[in-house]
């Protein structure tokens, strides 16, 4: 049997085609509160596209992270230790541009919107979004919007 008459194995019916299988989205949670990224991630791991590839409670374990893991997406709070979110996303933009971060606040603050935006991230999201927006923002950012 020659290569081209070769079909493959013979696929199951019903059963989902697993030489296609559906990309991953490489996440990574930044928070320094460990209950809410423990939240995160149970709530992503749901998702069967998701991988959460690490976790970061401050600064520098982010940058070395996200350098280390290169995620699609990066979980990033605001209001991390100094020198804080908005500069943890500037450093981690300059070394990962097609990196999207979505920038977790816990209030709507004009000054911090703009200055995340400013910073390179490409979402800004309050803390108390619903599960399900969170996932279609994701899937959202990682879609180029």
């Amino acid at each position: 049997m020659s290569a081209m008459e070769y079909q493959g194995p013979e696929r199951r019916r019903g059963g989902p085609d697993r030489r296609d299988p559906e990309p991953m989205t490489k996440i990574m949670l930044v928070d320094d509160h460990a209950l809410f990224r423990m939240g995160m991630r149970g709530l992503l791991e749901r998702e069967p596209d998701f991988e959460i590839v690490g976790e970061a409670d401050d600064s520098r374990s982010a940058i070395d992270l996200a350098l280390e893991t290169s995620p699609d997406i990066i979980l990033m709070d605001l209001t991390l230790p100094p020198p804080g979110g908005i500069e943890t996303t500037q450093r981690i933009k300059r070394e990962l541009p097609a990196t999207g971060i979505i920038v977790l606040a816990q209030n709507e603050e004009e000054d911090a919107l703009f200055d995340a935006i400013k910073a390179g991230a490409a979402a800004f999201i309050l803390k108390d979004v619903g599960p399900d927006d969170l996932v279609t923002i994701i899937r959202r950012v990682v879609a180029g919007e």
